[in-house]
């Protein structure tokens, strides 16, 4: 971990109690609105060298520090993507910050394109394990052997019986799913869709694999959800657009917000 990490996290303290964080949220397009629930302190990522800038419309960059259906958490209320600047690791500082506040695991959260006629817009999909169709790795120039990282329950099974479980709970349909990672920021081709599927994903989104990878490298138990905010290219006659997703988020939103409070809420 490194000392601007460490740093990082004893000014966080400063201003929002020193109590360890137990889990950390990132928070997908349309899903800002869960980090005004929270009851604690926001910090501005302007005021965290390093943290990045969350320039994509939909995104909140602040991380809200405080207590959430009595669960102590980290909100992180925007992301950075690969696409924005060429940097799979954009997240490293932010995650390592998340870790030296005490956190275990990690819960990300994103809008993605369905591949399957079961799981239309408005749905939700806990994610099982993921395809990086990108090829492309945060861990790239890393020196130690530690990059060599187990990628085998990337999505940890007990984190994620317990989202199954809060889903059961609430009568909330949550699919079970393959997400494939694809850079961005263009949308897919129906033709890329095609491959995709054939490889065995269920939903294509341009986040969440990067974090997970951090996550597992930093020693965080990782988990997400995608809110499905359009059928992928060439699957429906969608207009697929970022204002679209932004449109459409709020509605596998608010599903995903009942399955995180009840799993928030079944910890304490």
């Amino acid at each position: 971990m490194s000392k601007n990490a460490k740093a990082l996290a004893g000014a966080i303290q400063a201003r929002a109690g020193d109590t360890p964080v137990r889990i950390g949220l990132i928070l997908g397009s349309g899903l800002g609105h869960i980090a005004d629930s929270v009851d604690g302190t926001a910090i501005p990522y302007a005021d965290l060298p390093g943290f990045p800038h969350a320039g994509v419309s939909g995104h909140n960059a602040n991380l809200v520090i405080g207590d959430l259906q009595g669960v102590r958490v980290a909100v992180f209320g925007g992301r950075s993507h690969y696409y924005e600047h060429g940097k799979a690791d954009a997240m490293r500082l932010p995650l390592e910050v998340l870790k030296a506040l005490g956190a275990e695991t990690m819960i990300a959260t994103n809008a993605a394109g369905s591949m399957r006629a079961d799981m239309p817009t408005g749905s939700i999909m806990c994610l099982s394990d993921h395809i990086n169709f990108s090829g492309l790795n945060p861990l790239i120039g890393e020196t130690t052997d530690r990059r060599f990282v187990p990628m085998k329950d990337a999505y940890d099974p007990q984190v994620r019986a317990g989202l199954r479980d809060a889903a059961t709970a609430t009568d909330t349909d949550m699919a079970d799913g393959v997400y494939a990672w694809y850079s961005g920021p263009s949308f897919e081709t129906p033709a890329e869709i095609r491959a995709i599927a054939t490889l065995g994903a269920d939903a294509v989104g341009m986040s969440t694999v990067p974090e997970v990878i951090l996550a597992r490298f930093l020693g965080l138990k990782a988990a997400a959800i995608s809110t499905i905010t359009n059928m992928a290219a060439g699957m429906s006659d969608e207009n697929i657009s970022h204002a679209h997703t932004k449109a459409m988020a709020p509605i596998g939103a608010a599903k995903l917000e009942t399955v995180l409070r009840r799993y928030l809420a079944d910890l304490r």
